[in-house]
């Protein structure tokens, strides 16, 4: 549950307003209790007051930024003008807010700054290439050579201010490098944040790189702050770089050159304190020959360049990964598969993973989905096909003209169990074969329960007990229930 710190000496309204809204809260009614607070238990955000008995607003607002930088905070205050606030916003600020509060205004303000504090107090990301790495939760690890070049090279860049550039396949972890490049660098207490050019359209980017200021375009009815300034003095990940647009190339160009940018709609000139990290899957050069993509951009961005590799060139790497995910996933996921059979293992070596690691994760949490017992086998596998197209995996593979449950994997099965030392191999086999036949009917009848029944032979009651332990949903189709 995200915490939420108010600093007010109001003793009444605001408090009442902020716990209509969030509920638990806790509260701090001088700068000093305040301090105290972040400084030994750091919240998520922060309401803070402009005007407090022992400190001003700006005054509390730089030595919380001295505790932790990456708190978001929040100004609120009672002026008819805004001076101080806009002030606050300059140095780091998140927003700010007009007294009386307005209830759906302080909520949408208070998540989003509950989503960006999720995002800068990402867990620590880790350079192993050791076994100890299994248990890093959005580690980086690998022994392969060219992972260890990957990380020498964070070694070597991640202390010097410079601007890195970050390629690779989509899917290979490059926004993983980038957070370990921010924290190991010297702004390890400023902000990280990340934006996906490719993903917002051009008119919005920009508003939310430079932020606006109010009446900028049509529906800009206050000032916004970017991402530029909200990540002051803290570093800025330009994922898919290669897809911005032309126009905002050129303004990305200015701001490593000259350290300054305005807002849209805006005439003051802001200074930059951001270290830029891009991130691209495209070539870049032979885009910028297109004249797709700036040359001149091109050569600032790749003052440092960083190339990971795809996972099909990592060798023994998708051994070490295969078993990390299916820890971390079996734990999320509610099931006991701690083991991995060597014929599985041996169908993902020989698959390509065109979408790399992310398609590996998709992957094994759609096995685990299907998946009884304590270990991995090749029937609960999506289909991997050598062209690099995988389809959905079904409860457990047909085999053979009169579509009979393939007795090889049954058999895979109960010696996988039989090795961990299964102690209800019973329950287990008949419970992988209800979730088949229980599958198939239903995908009959169209999810009609008491048409499968029926056909079952059984009452509806027992199916729904069943379908509950099985850990099957049914909708229009029957799916797995995440919680099963």
């Amino acid at each position: 549950m995200p915490q939420l710190l108010l600093i007010d000496d109001d003793p009444v309204v605001v408090p009442a307003q902020v716990k209509k809204a969030f509920g638990d809260v806790r509260i701090a009614t001088t700068g000093a209790e305040g301090v105290e607070q972040v400084r030994s238990s750091p919240p998520d955000v922060i309401l803070l007051d402009l005007r407090l008995p022992d400190a001003t607003g700006i005054e509390v607002f730089e030595r919380i930024r001295e505790i932790d930088a990456r708190i978001p905070v929040v100004f609120i205050t009672g002026a008819k003008t805004a001076d101080t606030a806009i002030e606050a916003m300059k140095l780091g600020a998140f927003n700010y807010l007009h007294k009386p509060l307005d209830l759906a205004q302080l909520q949408a303000t208070v998540n989003e700054a509950f989503e960006v504090a999720r995002r800068m107090r990402a867990e620590v990301v880790l350079a192993e290439t050791g076994q100890d790495a299994d248990e890093a939760d959005g580690a980086i690890f690998g022994g392969c050579r060219a992972m260890l070049d990957v990380y020498k090279a964070i070694g070597r860049v991640a202390a010097q201010d410079v601007t890195v550039l970050i390629t690779g396949e989509s899917g290979t972890g490059k926004e993983l490098v980038a957070r370990a490049i921010y924290q190991h660098s010297g702004r390890a207490k400023a902000p990280f944040l990340a934006l996906n050019c490719a993903a917002i359209p051009e008119n919005l980017l920009e508003s939310e790189l430079f932020g606006h200021e109010k009446g900028a375009f049509t529906g800009a009815d206050r000032r916004r702050i970017g991402k530029f300034e909200q990540c002051r003095g803290g570093t800025l990940l330009l994922d898919e770089i290669g897809d911005m647009p032309l126009g905002l190339q050129a303004k990305i160009l200015r701001v490593l050159q000259e350290k300054t940018f305005e807002r849209v709609g805006g005439n003051e000139t802001i200074h930059a304190d951001v270290r830029i990290i891009a991130s691209t899957h495209r070539d870049l050069k032979a885009r910028a020959q297109e004249d797709r993509f700036r040359p001149d951009l091109y050569y600032r961005l790749g003052v440092f360049t960083l190339h990971l590799p795809p996972l099909r060139d990592r060798g023994d790497d998708l051994a070490l990964l295969v078993r990390h995910y299916l820890r971390r996933f079996s734990h999320e996921l509610g099931r006991e598969v701690n083991e991995v059979s060597p014929e599985a293992l041996a169908t993902m070596r020989a698959y390509p993973w065109p979408g790399n690691i992310r398609e590996l994760q998709s992957v094994l949490k759609q096995a685990l989905l299907q998946a009884s017992g304590r270990t991995l086998l090749p029937a609960f596998l999506p289909d991997l096909e050598a062209d690099g197209a995988s389809t959905p995996p079904p409860s457990l593979r047909r085999g053979g003209a009169g579509g009979l449950l393939d007795a090889p994997a049954l058999e895979q099965f109960i010696d996988g169990e039989l090795g961990a030392g299964a102690s209800d191999l019973y329950s287990a086999t008949h419970a992988l074969v209800d979730k088949l036949l229980f599958t198939r009917v239903l995908a009959h009848t169209g999810g009609n329960q008491r048409d499968a029944a029926k056909l079952l032979g059984i009452s509806r009651q027992t199916m729904r007990v069943r379908l509950r332990a099985l850990g099957l949903v049914v909708t229009s189709s029957v799916e797995n229930n995440d919680d099963g």
